[in-house]
């Protein structure tokens, strides 16, 4: 049981290049395939820190792993979003305040935990996350959503949305760091 959450989070690294390559597939099902993959790595996300607490079983590796598995997941899907057009023009801005955001935060925590300082998530920052995984589940979806679903409508939105809460939860993290500089 005390390693579930760190195969959970190994799961979604792993699963990035199976993502990623359902995407590129010729077949009108495809971008369906990328959905259900991303949404499953979603869940994981979930069960890794629900089974770490319920279970007591926290870990460096999986204090490690889960981060980066996230960080890793959102990165890829925003770049392959943007490579195939579908986050463009105007909406590339709200795709980058929530890449840099994340390496930004990524760097400070590190940059903190050389000095024992540990930075907790917040509910605001969950509600982040929530935001970025159902605006980019919409736009992976996209265009083979049926006529009645405004999926890009939902995705982008949302992913402005969830912009938004970046910026915010990226200055309160920065915020509290800067008092230990």
């Amino acid at each position: 049981m005390k390693n579930i959450p760190n195969i959970l989070s190994m799961s979604r690294i792993l699963v990035i290049p199976i993502l990623i390559g359902a995407f590129y597939l010729p077949f009108p099902w495809s971008h369906w395939v990328a959905f259900v993959v991303f949404t499953l790595a979603g869940i994981t996300d979930y069960f890794d820190g629900y089974f770490a607490r319920a279970y007591k079983v926290t870990s460096r590796l999986g204090q490690f792993l889960d981060p980066i598995a996230d960080k890793l997941m959102i990165a890829a899907t925003l770049l392959m979003l943007t490579a195939f057009n579908v986050i463009d023009g105007i909406h590339i801005l709200a795709a980058m305040v929530i890449l840099l955001r994340e390496l930004l935060v990524s760097g400070l925590r590190e940059f903190l935990s050389g000095m024992k300082v540990s930075i907790p998530v917040t509910r605001i920052a969950k509600w982040k996350t929530a935001f970025q995984l159902i605006a980019l589940g919409a736009l992976l979806i996209g265009n083979a959503a049926p006529a009645w679903f405004p999926a890009m409508g939902i995705g982008l939105t949302l992913l402005w949305l969830a912009a938004i809460f970046t910026l915010y939860t990226g200055y309160d993290y920065l915020r509290v760091g800067l008092k230990h500089f």
